[in-house]
Order: C-alpha cells, then sequence, then structure tokens
C-alpha cells in the first residue's frame, strides 16, 4: 500500500479520554474548535494561516456572533479523525496519508478551505500530488479508495470518484503482458494459467490471465461496481467474455445462494438490484457468459420477481445459445400459487426463441435515442447439430416435468410438438418421456393417451427401447402392435430380406378390401387406443416370435395358454384399418408422423399381398385401463 507522510514535529496532541483534545505546548490555547461532541483545545496561529474557512468563523466570532472564544464545526466530512489530521498538518506534525484516510483528508482539507492562496504547499495540494502519483497509479489502493468515497458524498464533488474509476478502468484495459502489479486471483482456472510460463534469467515469469481483475472489482458495492464495469465497456478494449466473467464473479460475490437459487431472508430487495444491475450489465454479443449462468440468472430473476423486461431479455439470450443449456438448469421452479412444479411456459418462450434464430438470421435492432444499437445476432440459419442437440435437451427436460402430477397433457404437448419438426435419428427420448407421463397420470382418458403417443415415431425406437415398449401395459395396443411390427421390418432388413414375412394375421387383414368390410371391421379405434393387459402383450410377442420360427426354417408351437387374448390379438390385427396405417406408404408426414402412420415400410399396394377373409369380427371389447 502507497502512503505519504507529512510534517516532521513529533505529533504532541493529547487527550483525556472524554472527548478533550489539547495540545502540549508552554503557550496557553486560545480558541477552542468544537467537532461533534468532542473538544479542541488549540492555538489560533497555525490554523488561521492555513484555513480559509477558520479564519472566516473566527472573524466572526471576534465580531460578537461567535459564542467567545468557541467554533463549531459539526458539519465536517470525516468528522473527529479528519479534523484532527488536519490541525496536526497545520501544526506542521508528522502525518500518514494512505489508500484509507486519503479521501476524508481531502474532503475535510476542502471543507476547511486550504487552498494554496493561503499559503504554498498547503494540504490539497499535497494530496492531490499523492493521488495522481500515486493511489491513482496502484490498482489496490484505487479499488480501496474508491470503497471508502461512499460514505464520503464530497468526493463526487471533487471528482475523486471519477478519477477513481477512469484509473481503474484504465489498468484493466491495458494488454495482460504489462501487467505488474499484484491483483486477488482464487479462479479455477488459475492452475491452467500458471501452467504456461518460461524462465526469464532463471526467474519463472506466471502468465497473467485475462480476467485477472474480476475478483477485485467484486468487491466493489453495487453503484461503483456498475460504473466502473460501464466505463470498461465504453473504452472497447476488453473482451466480451472477460466482461462475462466480471458478470459471473460479482453474482457469486453478491448472491451468496447464486448457485443454488435461493435467497437469504431479508435481502429480497437488495438482490432484486443486483440481479437487474447483473442483466443490465450483460454483453449482447452471444457466448459472453456461458448458457448455465443465463439460466441461473433467471432463475434468480424469477425469485426476486424481476419485471418482465429483464425476464424477457434472459429469455431472449438464452434462446440464442439453448443448444449449450443442460436439463438441470432448465429446471426452473414455479411461482407461489403456480399449479405445477416448474414454470414450463418459460421454457416454451426460450425454445421459441432458440427457433426464431431459424427464421430471422440478420438480427434485431432497436433504436436508443439517437443511436441505433443491435440487440440480435445470430450469425446464420440453425444447423442440424444445434437442431438436435436442442430436441434431445427437450425430451429429457418432458421425462423430468412428466413427474408432476399436476402437469397438464397440453404443456406437455405443446413443448414437445414445438420440437417435433427437428429431426433426429431415434425417438428413445420422447419415449421415455411419454412413458413418465404416463407412469405419474395413470387416469387420463384413452384420447389424452392417444394424443401423446402421436409424438413418438415407433420406427425410431432403440432396440432397447422396442424391448421396453413390448412389455410396457401403459402403452395403447396400436402402438404395442406397431412396435412389433417395426421390430419384424428391421430383423427382417437385417437378414438380407426386401420386406419382412409378415404373419397371416396381418395379411388376412388385405382380404377385407375385396369382400364385406362390416364383418372384419367391428372393432372400433377403442380397440386399439385400449391399453393392453400383460396376457395380450405375451400374445402379441407369441405372434412374433412364431414369425421368427416360420422364417428360420422352424415350426411354430402353440402355447398353452389362455386363446382369448391371442384371439383378441388377432382381432385387432385382421382391421383394415390398422393396416392402413401400419402398412401403408401414403400415411403420415413430417419427422413425427405419430403412432397413427408407420411411414413408408413394407409394400403400400395391396395386390402384392394374397387376399383371405377368414378371421372372425370380435363381437364384444374388453379393455383394461
Amino acid at each position: 500500500m502507497k502512503f505519504m507522510k507529512l510534517g516532521s514535529k513529533p505529533d504532541s496532541f493529547q487527550t483525556d479520554d472524554n472527548y478533550v483534545w489539547y495540545v502540549a505546548s508552554d503557550l496557553a490555547t486560545d480558541i477552542i474548535i468544537n467537532v461533534g461532541e468532542a473538544k479542541f483545545y488549540l492555538h489560533k496561529f497555525p490554523l488561521l494561516s492555513k484555513s480559509a474557512r477558520l479564519q472566516k468563523l473566527v472573524a466572526n466570532m471576534n465580531e460578537g456572533s461567535g459564542n467567545g472564544d468557541e467554533i463549531d464545526i459539526p458539519d465536517i466530512p470525516g468528522g473527529l479523525a479528519s479534523f484532527e489530521l488536519c490541525a496536526k498538518f497545520c501544526y506542521g506534525m508528522t502525518i500518514t496519508l494512505n489508500a484509507h484516510n486519503v479521501v476524508n483528508a481531502r474532503c475535510a482539507a476542502e471543507y476547511l478551505e486550504m487552498h494554496e492562496t493561503m499559503e504554498r504547499g498547503n494540504l490539497i495540494y499535497k494530496i492531490d500530488v499523492f493521488l495522481n502519483s500515486s493511489i491513482f497509479r496502484s490498482w489496490k489502493d484505487s479499488i480501496i479508495v474508491l470503497q471508502t468515497t461512499r460514505s464520503m458524498p464530497m468526493s463526487e464533488e471533487l471528482k475523486l470518484v471519477s478519477r477513481c474509476i477512469d484509473a481503474i478502468a484504465s489498468k484493466v484495459s491495458v494488454d495482460v503482458s504489462r501487467v505488474d502489479w499484484s491483483y486477488t486471483y482464487n479462479r479455477k482456472n488459475l492452475s491452467e494459467e500458471t501452467n504456461n510460463h518460461m524462465l526469464n534469467g532463471g526467474i519463472r515469469s506466471v502468465t497473467v490471465p485475462t480476467d485477472w481483475w474480476v475478483e477485485d472489482l467484486a468487491e466493489l458495492e453495487l453503484d461503483l461496481f456498475k460504473r466502473v464495469l460501464v466505463n470498461i465497456k465504453n473504452k472497447g478494449l476488453v473482451h466480451h467474455e472477460v466482461i462475462g466473467e466480471a458478470l459471473k464473479a460479482f453474482a457469486s460475490r453478491r448472491l451468496p445462494g447464486f448457485n443454488k437459487g435461493v435467497i437469504p431472508s431479508g435481502d429480497m430487495t437488495r438482490a432484486r438490484s443486483v440481479v437487474d444491475t447483473i442483466v443490465g450489465l450483460l454483453p449482447s454479443e452471444k457466448g459472453s457468459v456461458s448458457c448455465g449462468f443465463l439460466l441461473k440468472l433467471l432463475k434468480m430473476a424469477v425469485v426476486v420477481d424481476l419485471g418482465e423486461t429483464g425476464k424477457i431479455k434472459l429469455v431472449k439470450k438464452v434462446g440464442q445459445q439453448l443448444e449449450e443449456a443442460s436439463v438441470h438448469d432448465l429446471l426452473i421452479r414455479a411461482n407461489e400459487g403456480e399449479p405445477t412444479m416448474y414454470d414450463v411456459k418459460m421454457v416454451q418462450k426460450i425454445v421459441e426463441e432458440f427457433m426464431v434464430r431459424d427464421h430471422d438470421p440478420n438480427g434485431e435492432f432497436e433504436v436508443n435515442g439517437n443511436e441505433i444499437q443491435e440487440v440480435r445476432s445470430t450469425g446464420g440459419i440453425l444447423t442440424e447439430a444445434s437442431k438436435l442437440m436442442v430436441a434431445k435437451l427437450v425430451d429429457s427436460y418432458l421425462a423430468e416435468i412428466a413427474k408432476d402430477p399436476n402437469l397438464p397433457i397440453s404443456m406437455f404437448t405443446d413443448l414437445a410438438e414445438k420440437v417435433s419438426g427437428f429431426s433426429r435419428p431415434a425417438h428413445d427420448g420422447i419415449y421415455r418421456a411419454i412413458d413418465m407421463y404416463l407412469k405419474a397420470h395413470p387416469g387420463i382418458s384413452k384420447s389424452e393417451r392417444k394424443r401423446i403417443c402421436r409424438l413418438m415415431d415407433c420406427k425410431k425406437l432403440s432396440v432397447e427401447a422396442c424391448m421396453h415398449a413390448v412389455q410396457n401395459e401403459r402403452l395403447p395396443m396400436r402402438v404395442v402392435v406397431q412396435v412389433l411390427f417395426f421390430e419384424q421390418v428391421r430383423a427382417a432388413a437385417s437378414s438380407g430380406s426386401s420386406t419382412p414375412d409378415l404373419p397371416k394375421a396381418i395379411k388376412d387383414l388385405n382380404s377385407a378390401s375385396h369382400g364385406s368390410s362390416r364383418s372384419t371391421t367391428t372393432n372400433t379405434e377403442e380397440d386399439w387406443d385400449t391399453v393392453a393387459t400383460a396376457e395380450e402383450l405375451r400374445a402379441l410377442r407369441s405372434e412374433l416370435a412364431s414369425l421368427r420360427l416360420e422364417r428360420n426354417g422352424g415350426h411354430a408351437k402353440s402355447p398353452l395358454v389362455d386363446n382369448r387374448p391371442v384371439n383378441k390379438v388377432k382381432g385387432l390385427l385382421a382391421t383394415k384399418r390398422m393396416l392402413t396405417k401400419i402398412w401403408s406408404n401414403k400415411g403420415g408426414t413430417g419427422e413425427n408422423s405419430g403412432s397413427d402412420s408407420s411411414g413408408s415400410l413394407g409394400s403400400g399396394n395391396p395386390d402384392d399381398v394374397k387376399l383371405a377373409a377368414s378371421t372372425p369380427a370380435r363381437k364384444g371389447r374388453h379393455s383394461v385401463s
């Protein structure tokens, strides 16, 4: 820490511990100065020779407007300590100026009007020399001095605050190769930075990290931090990612529960101001801060009830780099009083902002006074890789929120449909989310169950997902049949066949197109939307096993089980409508054709299949919900 000593005489100020100060001298004191509760018994000559204000007060006292030999200066900046320092300077006693007391001393000297017109080399002049030659050239001292200005309003009038801020911003803006002063740095990447070193004359030279200054600035109070950072940004010499690091350090320092999304009790107003300031200081460039940090900031914005403008700004910024997010980051708690556990609507807005990038690659602009500023520049149309990452992210997010028993099916499907157009090779993620929702909401209707299952494309399930689905008693019968069918298509393709050998029950399905359809279509849509029982699932798997045996040259053996589930399954498989939906290359469009369309697998021409109409129609319907 820099310091400056003034004066040469020994300190002869004494006190009796009752707020009474006097100078040990053979000369009797001739003036009493009251500073608050303290009384100073001093001599007029050394004081009046350097202080114009004291001269005026003594003159007024002599004219009879004062109280004898006693004057009051209750409002001197810095109070008792500052006046004592100025008085000792007047007596020529040794005083020490440093970063902690120089602002108070400068303001007190201004109050006492200790200018050069009173005496050459007066206190104001010497303090200004110390500030310019030492304090403002020292990084640590500049930070300390700036902090002390908060308790000294006069420092703003004397431009001490602005000069200090400019000194700090100038040091931040220099090239890191010129940083040769001490600074605080305890960040995680310190070890990585210090690995880049070289030996110069046998002395290790450590590379200075680009964000060397952010921790020291995080110690500043909110208003000062904001002014310093704005000054740094205006100079335009610091990369936007380093500005982002400063905001992250400040958030961690000033919001103790930031990483956990909680606010200590009683700090709500202060926390709201901190969040609002950080949001306002976020650089406009994409990638200045991580998506995880933005989402944590958004969670805090919800907790402190930040205004809509701030939330919208954060939603847009998160949408610009949504592919970087994690599921945990997206789990934003809903406001108190909301029926759902998480704020799904906000995530929907984020996804919508992500999709805007695909339609508005030229960015957005806003007018600020006479200046046009770019507020969004995405840099081009979304890549397929970004879409795939976001689609997987949404699938995983849906699997998490599906556990909420109060989550409406409309919220689930609306969010899922927003990414339904994003091509992805596997639908295991959305299948897992659907299964989670069905498990947490067993009471949903058949139509709702059908609606949610449309989100999944059965032919894009992995082998593991297919194995799970064919044993899943929560899925409608149509979905289980589709899964079995596409699994058989996959098996046929792997064996070299162009089209799979279909079971007779499925082949018989086409006979209805040349005969009376009334006899083979008595099974309604509700039969297919019925949840399959365990026996029916076993029957379906038995049919598949029989098919595999026949294809491999073996003979299927009829299992000794109840034939009623088997008959139901065969009856369902004989429905003309199901064949049209399962085995037609004309049904379904888009990425997610849903559970009602199978794409273009197999032959789409009914003439390629032999006609038969031997499957009896069911007279009743047995459903298990």
